[in-house]
């Protein structure tokens, strides 16, 4: 199923094709589109066990806020809305991918649709005639289904009053908070929190991050690690956890990665936050599934790349690969220019000293966890000179670091990913390879290739040694960034295995 046969169907939403998907309870469809069942007035998840109504009873949705603005409710058996993300909006580079994004991580509720219409560079009018084309909804709506999700976290996972619940997930009263609840979930914010299974400590949200299968867990864990910048990231066996700046103030996340080896379902990353503000849950979960590229469509990459003969036996051998991606855009962005024409052990040895000079301290429950990464404003007033670096290097860094504080470059995933590349390459320093692998993890750009990589280049030729074919990366298009990470994944350290009794320590909901 490739992404361009997936966004058309999601866009036409052919009742043919999507009934014989939820006939079949195929579970690759989960989240790239909901049924709604007239009779009952209740949506689903394509996947759900409940009996399949007729055809002429049923419409489709492609979100479900869409289905909430028609007027349906979220099924209770199924929970439609702890599906992962539509694979198609995650790495779309159009206005509507763009714009949820953007949705997912907050900003309606922060800056009102006209901060997101500023951001995606178009009218609030014109933005709101377009999302409703593509996604049925309009911002405010596909705002308000995130926050009635974010609601239904805290009401079931921590023993917030119910009044805190409320600002928390974003809502402007508790009036608003009740009848969304009541409208969306056909239950009260009581009686949700009557059907929770434990409770957490007040600032404290544990959940399970919906990822869809295969996932290679372990590998992104071997990733992260190798790559970690001492005292806002540390790793160990099974687990990676992380400092996070957030609109609201600083938070920790503890992730509990394993392989997911079945097909076409939906696997759980366990998650632990702590946060100085639970406003900040939405945003902290939509940075980490970013991170996690939960959103994946691990099947259709692994279909693809598969049949080359230069590639398909590393894509056998590791189904479901991901692309690390990011919290926090200025962060990749900084930390790759201190990578340039430097091994990764040294990358991550002078990252660490800068966080150390610049970076907010910050206390954490999580040993070795000490600081947030360097924000773009404090970087910018650094002197090159006193940079643990070749000074062209320094000055490379400094001058991004007031691009960024500027907003001459945005890395929030709202603007054009092309644009965004055009004004990097603009920068004194910042070269294609640069920009190039910016856009692959601070954008979420799915077809990104670096030819110039040595690391790559090295292991192109003795593949194409063993093969006796030779590599033609246009033929991964248009998962090159994933064709990137199988020949990194050939030269990854393996971190150590966590005990073979290790089971996530406590029940967690979905998300």
């Amino acid at each position: 199923m490739s992404t361009a046969r997936t966004a058309r169907r999601m866009t036409l939403l052919d009742p043919e094709s999507c009934y014989r998907a939820v006939k079949s309870r195929d579970r690759r469809f989960d989240g790239v589109f909901y049924t709604a069942v007239r009779s009952t007035g209740i949506y689903c998840r394509p996947s759900c066990p409940a009996r399949t109504p007729a055809l002429t009873g049923v419409t489709f949705h492609p979100t479900a806020a869409a289905a909430q603005a028609a007027g349906y409710r979220a099924c209770k058996r199924c929970l439609p809305d702890a599906t992962p993300g539509s694979p198609d909006w995650d790495v779309a580079a159009d206005v509507a991918g763009r714009a949820m994004r953007l949705i997912s991580d907050g900003l309606v509720d922060r800056e009102g649709v006209e901060g997101l219409a500023r951001r995606v560079g178009y009218t609030p009018r014109h933005l709101g005639r377009l999302l409703v084309q593509e996604l049925g909804a309009g911002p405010l709506a596909l705002a308000r289904a995130r926050r009635a999700q974010t609601a239904r976290v805290l009401v079931e996972t921590t023993d917030m009053p119910l009044s805190d619940v409320a600002f928390a997930a974003g809502f402007s009263s508790i009036r608003q908070f009740n009848e969304t609840v009541r409208e969306v979930y056909a239950l009260s914010p009581t009686d949700l929190r009557g059907r929770r299974t434990r409770s957490t400590a007040r600032g404290t949200v544990s959940l399970r991050l919906a990822v869809r299968t295969p996932f290679a867990g372990r590998r992104m864990l071997d990733f992260l690690a190798h790559h970690l910048v001492p005292g806002v990231e540390v790793a160990g066996p099974g687990w990676y956890a992380r400092t996070l700046d957030l609109p609201h103030g600083p938070g920790t996340v503890r992730l509990e990665l394993a392989d997911a080896a079945s097909v076409g379902e939906t696997a759980f990353v366990p998650a632990e936050f702590s946060l100085h503000d639970l406003r900040d849950t939405a945003a902290a979960v939509e940075r980490v599934r970013r991170l996690l590229d939960a959103d994946c469509d691990p099947v259709a990459v692994d279909d693809h790349l598969a049949d080359d003969a230069v590639l398909g036996h590393l894509v056998r051998a590791t189904p479901g690969l991901r692309v690390p991606g990011q919290v926090d855009g200025d962060e990749t962005a900084v930390r790759t220019v201190v990578g340039q024409q430097v091994s990764v052990t040294g990358a991550r040895t002078v990252t660490g000293r800068i966080v150390v000079a610049h970076g907010r301290r910050v206390e954490t429950d999580v040993p070795g966890l000490t600081h947030l990464f360097p924000d773009a404003v404090t970087l910018a007033r650094v002197d090159p000179e006193s940079l643990p670096m070749p000074c062209a290097r320094g000055r490379a860094l400094v001058g991004l670091a007031g691009a960024l504080a500027a907003g001459t470059v945005a890395l929030d995933r709202g603007p054009d990913r092309d644009d965004v590349r055009r004004a990097l390459l603009d920068l004194p320093g910042i070269g294609p390879w640069t920009a190039d692998y910016v856009a692959m993890r601070a954008l979420g750009h799915p077809d990104v290739f670096l030819p110039t990589d040595l690391a790559v280049r090295g292991v192109l030729r003795g593949l194409a040694g063993d093969t006796g074919e030779p590599a033609d990366p246009e033929r991964w298009s248009p998962w090159r960034s994933y064709a990137l990470m199988h020949l990194w994944n050939t030269l990854m350290p393996d971190t150590p295995a966590p005990p073979p009794s290790s089971t996530s320590r406590r029940p967690q909901k979905e998300s």
